[in-house]
């Protein structure tokens, strides 16, 4: 289908180093949230939830750049595809098209064509698996806070 090697290897490379860094970056902020709360266990526990709740948020919209800059600089190669309805020069655009994608939303003004499609595809993927973790550490979080408070 798409018989440049060279633009598809760029591709695959890109998308295995987005997809390390923020399934890392998730890690590393839930590790740094788990030991803060250990240290801090006495504290307000609502408190505690919902600064959970805003970290995990800022940290969703992090990976979410993140994507959108790999999106942002690939477009800007030749031979990469392009996005129907985006203009490649916007960042912001890239950054709108990784939240659509990120969040499994689906595409609407902005459609993928082209090698770029696989980093689309992971997106969704990687996106879908890290919010779910996110819910499921919430979940957990919340159920320490019930254990905690019931005591």
């Amino acid at each position: 289908m798409y018989e440049d090697w060279p633009t598809n290897l760029i591709i695959a490379c890109t998308t295995i180093a987005v997809v390390g860094i923020v399934i890392l970056l998730h890690y590393e902020m839930l590790s740094r949230i788990v030991a803060h709360n250990r240290r801090h266990a006495e504290g307000a526990g609502r408190r505690r939830l919902v600064a959970v709740y805003l970290w995990l948020l800022l940290l969703h919209v992090v990976e979410i750049w993140v994507f959108g800059l790999a999106y942002y600089l690939l477009l800007n190669l030749a031979g990469v595809g392009e996005v129907h309805g985006m203009h490649h020069d916007n960042l912001f655009d890239t950054v709108y098209f990784s939240a659509m994608v990120y969040t499994t939303v689906g595409f609407g003004d902005m459609v993928p064509v082209g090698p770029i499609r696989l980093l689309t595809g992971t997106e969704a993927l990687v996106g879908l698996m890290l919010i779910t973790w996110s819910a499921s550490f919430t979940y957990l979080e919340m159920t320490q806070y019930w254990k905690d408070r019931d005591r």
